[in-house]
């Protein structure tokens, strides 16, 4: 039976899923408009529509890898995602506000652990690690969210000097259906997007569903697929503007060759970590490949006063979110007791 807990937890799942969107709105976006291949309008609806589609052709090994990260009995398991989501959201909602990109991906993981640990001790937290090379648990989340952007930035940085030795002498013309290709490049960023990140938010939901007796076993619904794919791609649309034009233009600000090797670049890696089920944060690895393009090219007209900012951001997502998780589960356990 849904009561008022688990309500509760799937508004803040909701709401956890747009927050995805608007963080990771220049995940397809930001290259295209640096590269000046279309104008604001054309690109989000392009990066709208290719995020819905793949939100619904997503898998559930993204999905399976969520649920693993806190280990509480059934029935306080909705009181833990609203304690550890919904501060996580707020710092997410704050940093996006201030063109900051951070990851709301890392701020969940954060602020569940820190709730996880209120709610039952260190042992309710699911530390995990790695199955080989698949990823579970607290510290397989973690490891993943935070390799993934440094090999993206690598990766880059490899394509667009790969991509420069290449084309060094070619003409203009030849060079057009290049730099055609980006919006090709883009679509498969926003695709394995929708999926990546979408999978966070349809396992914590079905999870929800699972732990209220809706439903009988672990297995994402469609009509929750559905909901998450448009919210999430809703907030790419709707939320993302400054961040957007903090990625594209205060990063670095490259040509068409440049957005290809980075959007190249950060969809291989997403994809990749997609099907190792490692739940990345597709927002950190192309803005680490649009610096790792930028470095491999011309290093002094990378922005690294903006970079080091949101690299600090990155780094004290994690503690900041695990105590407001923390603080929230104990605040809600002192209500129930109160109450």
């Amino acid at each position: 039976m849904v009561g008022l807990p688990e309500i509760a937890a799937l508004g803040v799942v909701i709401g956890f899923a747009f927050m995805l969107g608007v963080s990771d709105a220049p995940n397809a976006s930001a290259a295209l408009i640096a590269a000046r291949a279309g104008g604001y309008p054309r690109v989000m609806a392009f990066s709208f529509a290719v995020h819905v589609v793949g939100g619904l052709l997503a898998g559930q090994a993204v999905a399976v890898t969520m649920t693993g990260l806190v280990h509480v009995p059934v029935g306080e398991l909705p009181t833990v995602y609203v304690a550890g989501g919904f501060p996580s959201l707020c710092f997410a909602l704050v940093a996006t506000r201030r063109g900051v990109p951070v990851s709301a991906s890392i701020a969940i993981v954060g602020g569940l652990a820190g709730a996880a640990a209120v709610e039952g001790g260190l042992s309710a937290v699911g530390w995990g690690g790695f199955h080989g090379l698949r990823p579970y648990g607290v510290a397989g989340a973690l490891a993943a969210l935070v390799v993934s952007p440094v090999l993206g930035g690598v990766v880059a940085a490899v394509t667009r000097r790969a991509i420069g030795a290449v084309t060094r002498r070619a003409s203009r013309v030849a060079l057009a259906p290049l730099r055609g290709s980006i919006w090709v490049t883009a679509g498969v960023v926003a695709l394995a997007d929708g999926s990546n990140d979408g999978q966070k938010a349809m396992g914590l939901a079905t999870a929800v569903l699972v732990a209220s007796g809706t439903i009988g076993h672990f297995g994402v619904p469609l009509w929750v697929k559905a909901m998450v794919a448009v919210v999430l791609a809703t907030g790419t649309a709707a939320g993302g503007r400054r961040i957007v034009n903090t990625v594209s233009s205060k990063f670095y600000r490259g040509g068409p060759l440049d957005g290809l090797s980075a959007q190249s670049s950060a969809a291989a890696v997403i994809i990749g970590a997609a099907l190792l089920g490692a739940p990345v944060s597709t927002s950190t690895v192309v803005d680490s490949a649009m610096i790792g393009t930028g470095a491999a090219r011309r290093r002094r007209h990378v922005h690294w006063p903006t970079v080091v900012t949101v690299a600090g951001a990155w780094a004290v997502t994690v503690p900041v979110c695990a105590l407001a998780g923390a603080v929230g589960e104990a605040a809600l356990k002192l209500a129930g007791h109160v109450a």
